[in-house]
């Protein structure tokens, strides 16, 4: 049985895990405004690199877009040469989208700036303190996955 306060700590832990998800992507999607891409790009951008080999399918899927808007999406990207739209070799249907070196270079960019504002947030932590936050994220980590 569940006493009050185990679940009084499942509450609180939630709720901060929650607040903390929630103000750390709005701070990272804030910081795309610097970039001139949007969210969804970015999204399928980060995507497709991750995945080395995404067909549109894949990507409208992992996004829920539609397929169009996902079309629409990727050919913005490509305007800019951060990907290419490949034909498969075994299939003329299917496109592929790759990621190109410019849109590899704006990932980068992307990822420091964030780690950048949370360096930031977190040098207000004593070392040990970082260390131990560290800790208990990794551990929670393991038991989630």
């Amino acid at each position: 049985m569940v006493t009050f306060q185990e679940e009084s700590n499942v509450f609180e832990i939630e709720r901060l895990l929650r607040a903390i998800a929630g103000t750390v992507r709005k701070k990272g999607r804030s910081i795309l405004v610097n970039f001139d891409i949007t969210i969804p790009q970015f999204d399928a951008l980060v995507y497709a690199f991750e995945s080395g080999n995404v067909t549109i399918g894949d990507l409208s899927a992992k996004l829920g877009l539609a397929y169009s808007t996902t079309t629409d999406l990727v050919d913005r990207l490509a305007l800019r040469g951060y990907v290419v739209r490949v034909r498969d070799d075994e299939d003329k249907r299917v496109v592929r989208v790759r990621v190109q070196e410019a849109g590899q270079r704006l990932i980068d960019e992307v990822l420091r700036a964030r780690r950048a504002y949370l360096s930031g947030v977190l040098e207000k932590l004593a070392d040990t303190e970082q260390l131990h936050l560290k800790s208990v994220l990794q551990l929670l980590e393991r038991h989630l996955i």
